[in-house]
């Protein structure tokens, strides 16, 4: 009896065997998407009164860096903020919080004042700014408002260790065209866009592990979400789950509705999906981020080699 479970455990030592050496040589990079909810000059109110072309307040400073903080993310994907000087000033606030960013990268919007930006603790390969976007909307063509970020992150010392990360923000809800009043036309248009381009950057190209990321202002089982997952036979990205220690996976709230959405988190390519530690991602549940931002911070863990 003894020999034969000796021998039954066999195959799983050998396994842990051939398993550690991976492990030993692996490291865990964790990326953040973070909607900082009008990180800029804005007019908005502040204590109840109104404040024209206002800084966003040192108080709701103070809750997102708490929050980004407690995850101490290696890269930092984060959607409305302002001019380079408003990520200057985040990079610096967070570094005095003993989280250091040494490289960054800036997006302007072609449209409004709500930017996208990139901190990262690891060196970038590349940086394409995709601003050419476009689609047809109605009788017109329009740029996709705020483009589509890709970066380049290196994990191993070959060229092919490269993980490709595309950052988006698409249309919010707001409208002022009657036949789009929720702006779902004018978001999947966006969406498909990028999309297209996302195959033509990685599959087309060669690069098998990418990450896609962001606020796609709308929710999981939308059209615009599984633009992203699958074009026609071809498998694009599998949606990463995030949920809080509670169990809840909503990351944006509405208060003049009370309305609790997943507007924001990760989809990852199938060759990327092996990499996800825990097989789903986190959303940080804190007060702090409630008071500092109208989204919530989520992350996913990713285990690449060294």
């Amino acid at each position: 009896m003894i020999a034969r479970a000796r021998r039954s455990l066999r195959p799983a030592w050998l396994f842990y065997l051939f398993l550690l050496p991976v492990l030993l040589s692996a490291d865990t990079l964790r990326i953040a998407t973070y909607n900082l909810h009008n990180y800029l000059q804005a007019d908005r109110v502040v204590e109840g009164h109104w404040r024209p072309d206002y800084p966003k307040p040192e108080s709701e400073k103070r809750a997102l860096r708490s929050t980004i903080l407690s995850v101490r993310p290696h890269i930092l994907l984060v959607q409305e903020i302002g001019e380079i000087e408003h990520l200057e000033e985040l990079r610096a606030d967070l570094a005095a919080g003993g989280l250091h960013f040494p490289h960054i990268a800036h997006m302007q919007s072609v449209e409004g004042e709500r930017h996208m930006a990139v901190l990262s603790r690891r060196p970038f390969r590349w940086v394409i700014r995709h601003e050419d976007l476009s689609f047809k909307y109605f009788d017109q063509r329009l740029l996709v408002k705020r483009g589509l970020f890709e970066l380049a992150v290196g994990y191993g010392s070959g060229a092919e260790d490269t993980l490709l990360l595309f950052a988006l923000h698409l249309k919010s809800a707001y409208s002022s065209n009657p036949e789009d009043p929720k702006s779902a036309k004018r978001r999947l248009g966006e969406a498909t866009a990028c999309r297209d381009r996302i195959i033509a950057r990685t599959k087309e190209a060669g690069h098998e592990r990418y990450c896609i990321a962001g606020d796609f202002n709308d929710h999981p089982n939308s059209p615009v979400r599984h633009r992203f997952l699958r074009r026609g036979e071809l498998q694009i990205g599998t949606a990463v789950e995030a949920i809080d220690e509670r169990g809840e996976a909503w990351t944006h709230h509405f208060s003049k509705q009370r309305l609790y959405s997943t507007l924001d988190g990760f989809i990852l390519s199938p060759a990327a999906q092996s990499l996800l530690v825990g097989g789903q991602g986190s959303v940080v549940d804190s007060l702090p981020g409630v008071t500092g931002s109208d989204h919530r911070l989520v992350y996913i863990d990713l285990l690449v080699p060294q």
